[in-house]
C-alpha cells in the first residue's frame, strides 16, 4: 500500500462482527468467499453490492510472483471502486 501512496501502518484488521448492527448505505463484498460468507447485517443497509476480485492470499509462486499478484489485485480494487464511485455514488 505504501507503494501506492497509502499509509496503513497505524491501522489494524478489525472483525466485521463489531459493525453488523450499524446502519450503512452500502455493504460491499469484494471476494467470492466474502460474498458467500458475509454475515447478516442487522442494522439498516440500503444497498448490498458485490464487486468481485481474486483473493491474492491464494497466490503461489516465488516471493516476487506473489507480490505481483497482491499488486495486481490492489490496483484492480482501486480501479473498481473508482468506477463504483463514478457510476453509482456520483449519480445519487
Amino acid at each position: 500500500m505504501k507503494e501506492a501512496g497509502i499509509d496503513i501502518s497505524t491501522h489494524s484488521p478489525k472483525s466485521v462482527d463489531q459493525f453488523v448492527s450499524l446502519p450503512f448505505d452500502y455493504v460491499v463484498t469484494v471476494c467470492d468467499n466474502a460474498k458467500e460468507q458475509c454475515p447478516v447485517f442487522s442494522g439498516t443497509v440500503k444497498r448490498r453490492l458485490h464487486i468481485g476480485f481474486d483473493d491474492p492470499a491464494e497466490a503461489f509462486g516465488t516471493d516476487e510472483e506473489v507480490m505481483a499478484e497482491f499488486r495486481r489485485v490492489r490496483d484492480e480494487i482501486r480501479e473498481g471502486f473508482k468506477k463504483f464511485h463514478a457510476e453509482v455514488l456520483k449519480q445519487e
